[in-house]
């Protein structure tokens, strides 16, 4: 269920953001939307975002390889610990499903703890929806070497079209 325009400008405007009202109009726009965000946040209804208005947010960029990627790469994205914040998102954790329903849950340890990204870039091209795409969570595995296990591999959702915080 994606929210109507006066929602999600409300709901961005309470979350801190400045949007202009045509980025907040497509974030609202159903056939748009790349991203909702639902569950315990803020207003308790969902927040539903285009890619044009993640890319209008505070860009993390972390370089990092990846098990399904050749050497180290430049993602760039939304940190999400900022992006549930925003949101006044208060959950233990968050469910990420990907639009083949591979569904995990991440704990909210991992996004405080590291630079964990949703991911719509890497090395400066737009993620294709058919490799990866538009949306993949990043964790830094390069920097932590500790993240190097299937456990967080499994964490790393690509294809990432909604967030639950539970």
């Amino acid at each position: 269920m994606l929210m109507g325009i006066g929602i999600a400008t409300t709901i961005l405007s309470h979350a801190g953001w400045s949007l202009s009202a045509s980025i907040a109009a497509e974030a609202a726009t159903p056939a748009d939307a790349v991203l909702v965000i639902d569950g315990a946040i803020a207003g308790g209804k969902p927040a539903a975002f285009d890619l044009a208005v993640l890319k209008s947010l505070p860009v993390t960029r972390v370089t990092t390889m990846t098990p399904w990627t050749d050497g180290e790469n430049l993602f760039e994205g939304v940190r999400l610990r900022d992006l549930l914040a925003r949101l006044g998102a208060q959950g233990n954790a968050v469910l990420a499903d990907a639009v083949d329903d591979y569904a995990v849950k991440i704990p909210m340890e991992d996004i405080r703890d590291y630079d964990v990204i949703v991911a719509y870039a890497m090395n400066g091209k737009s993620l294709p929806a058919d490799d990866k795409g538009p949306l993949w969570v990043i964790y830094p595995y390069s920097e932590y070497s500790g993240l190097q296990k299937d456990l967080y591999f499994s964490r790393s959702v690509w294809q990432l079209n909604r967030l639950t915080v539970q």
